[in-house]
């Protein structure tokens, strides 16, 4: 037993010394293996080059992968292909810089401008540096070693196009900016001035419906001077004409309207200016409608200064008929109907047409001028003054102005290539391109002194019929008084200084006062009359000083002068 017992002992201890053998054995072999992967992988590893070329940077892997080879790049590439990879990159960045500062300035129209072409060919000098056989063969086409002298030399050319581009930038950015700037303004510009077209075709439309329409004041002056004759009968009985209103050595005025107010300060003006206002004669012509309110006016405020006043209808003037004058005929025949179609349509586009819609111009209110020696045969001179002036000094040196043989004294309106003839005649018919120069200079009714004499001698009114007779279709000039004027005393017509006549009050706000007050007559030619809401306020009280406030009916009506 004994025997057996140390056998097993024996026995035993063997075992444990092959077991551990076996053991040493197989960590031996495990370390060796992995000793020799570890040994291969490094061998792959180092002798495989990384590429840190432009292209090759743009394909980095996503995710861990990328990160790993980022930092292995980082770690074991050339310092000289990490900074040609830099370099590379910021002379593309510039390149594309300039190429968006080019296409800026194509899209402003800058096509031929010199930053244009500097940008284009700094854009294709970056692109060349890198094409250059030199820098080609030695950096981007090489696998081994760069060239540190060329790689210098590649930094420096491209740095000097980067500082270029960059001042090139910096002086340009704030053309552009301003370029950019220019260009919102003029589509501003173009887009207000559209507006403002539009605004002043309509204000021009609203303008000239206040101009034609009779203000609530004036309508109610003529209904209580109508009323008042109507409830006084007696008080009211027309006189027998005065030797003064045929004497040709007084001083004769004809005003022709419908508008009581406005009469009155024309009269009121001349007399509160006058010398002699007793020499002073005014001859006034209204419609039948407004017959009866004119004289009640000047009955209940007779003339200061005993000058001497006659109001008449057109009516009683039986030579005034359509068979001797023509507009009478045209406003009673067809014409009438094209007359006022003819440009409806562009009437109601532009409001500076309204005047063809407007019966005004087509008043025998307003013709009656080119009939004065016919209504007065007895007088040798008469100053026709329109119901829209006011007198600031005394016109009797209207009378003493010799006018040399002509019929008509007035003030020129003409100045550079405004108001001449071409303005208001139509030259491309040839009655008026054959008798007139377009570049005559016009001149303004408003305050006229007229030869009668010279009138009758000159056939000046059978002259203006013949013209009218020509114009049934509109051909010759459009509408008004102020054309045919122009054609009848066509080089009969005698300039007067301007300081007799300064005109444009009622549309020019910016005349000066110095002139105004030098001047004998003021005029509110224009739409903006006095006695309106949409007067200057400017001018107006150089014409309410002379409205007569002490007038009941004045008061009554709030004329709110």
């Amino acid at each position: 037993m004994a025997v057996a017992v140390r056998g097993g002992r024996g026995g035993g201890s063997g075992g444990v010394g092959t077991g551990f053998l076996s053991l040493f054995s197989y960590r031996v072999f495990v370390s060796a293996l992995f000793s020799l992967l570890f040994i291969a992988t490094a061998t792959v590893l180092l002798t495989t080059r990384p590429s840190t070329t432009h292209h090759h940077s743009q394909r980095l892997q996503s995710g861990g992968n990328a990160y790993m080879h980022t930092t292995y790049v980082a770690l074991n590439s050339d310092p000289l292909r990490t900074r040609l990879d830099l370099i590379y990159r910021q002379a593309n960045d510039h390149v594309t810089l300039v190429k968006a500062y080019a296409a800026y300035a194509r899209k402003l129209k800058l096509d031929i401008s010199r930053q244009l072409k500097m940008f284009d060919d700094l854009a294709k000098n970056f692109s060349d540096i890198s094409s250059k056989p030199r820098y080609k063969s030695s950096l981007f086409e090489t696998d081994g070693s760069l060239d540190e002298d060329v790689l210098r030399q590649f930094e420096k050319e491209v740095k000097d196009r980067v500082k270029f581009a960059r001042l090139l930038m910096a002086e340009s950015k704030e053309n552009y900016d301003n370029q950019l700037k220019i260009q919102k303004l003029k589509d501003t510009i173009f887009a207000v001035s559209e507006l403002l077209g539009k605004a002043k075709k309509n204000g021009a439309f609203a303008s000239s419906i206040a101009a034609k329409s009779v203000p609530k004041s004036l309508h109610c002056l003529a209904m209580r001077l109508v009323e008042e004759r109507i409830s006084h009968p007696e008080k009211y009985k027309d006189d027998l004409p005065k030797s003064e209103f045929e004497d040709p050595d007084l001083y004769h005025y004809a005003i022709f309207s419908d508008n009581v107010i406005a009469v009155s300060v024309v009269v009121r003006s001349v007399v509160k200016n006058a010398e002699e206002p007793w020499k002073h004669v005014f001859h006034v012509v209204t419609d039948r409608m407004n017959l009866a309110a004119m004289k009640v006016w000047f009955r209940m405020r007779p003339v200061e200064g005993g000058a001497h006043m006659e109001v008449k209808a057109i009516e009683d003037y039986k030579f005034m008929n359509s068979a001797y004058v023509p507009v009478l005929r045209q406003i009673e025949s067809s014409k009438k109907k094209f007359y006022l179609e003819h440009k409806m349509e562009n009437a109601t586009k532009d409001g500076n047409n309204m005047k063809f819609r407007d019966l005004e111009h087509m008043s025998m209110l307003n013709h009656l001028r080119f009939y004065l020696p016919e209504m007065y045969p007895k007088l040798h001179k008469i100053l026709f003054l329109e119901d829209d002036v006011v007198v600031q000094k005394d016109l009797t040196g209207l009378w003493k102005i010799d006018l040399s043989g002509k019929v008509n004294g007035a003030v020129e309106t003409c100045f550079g290539s405004f108001h001449r003839f071409s303005q208001y005649l139509n030259f491309s018919n040839p009655l008026i391109r054959e008798r007139f120069n377009p570049k005559a200079c016009a001149w303004a009714y408003g305050m006229n002194i007229f030869d009668l004499d010279a009138w009758r001698r000159e056939q000046c009114t059978e002259m203006y019929h013949s013209w009218q007779n020509l114009n049934v279709d509109r051909t010759l000039w459009n509408s008004g008084t102020l054309p045919p004027g122009l054609m009848t005393f066509y080089s009969l017509t005698k300039s007067l200084d301007k300081s007799w006549h300064v005109l444009g009050l009622g549309y020019n706000p910016s005349i000066s006062m110095d002139v105004i007050n030098n001047a004998a007559v003021i005029h509110y030619n224009g739409n903006m009359k006095p006695w309106l809401d949409i007067a200057m306020i400017r001018y107006k009280n150089l014409w309410t000083k002379y409205v007569d406030n002490d007038m009941e009916f004045v008061q009554t009506c709030n004329f709110g002068v």
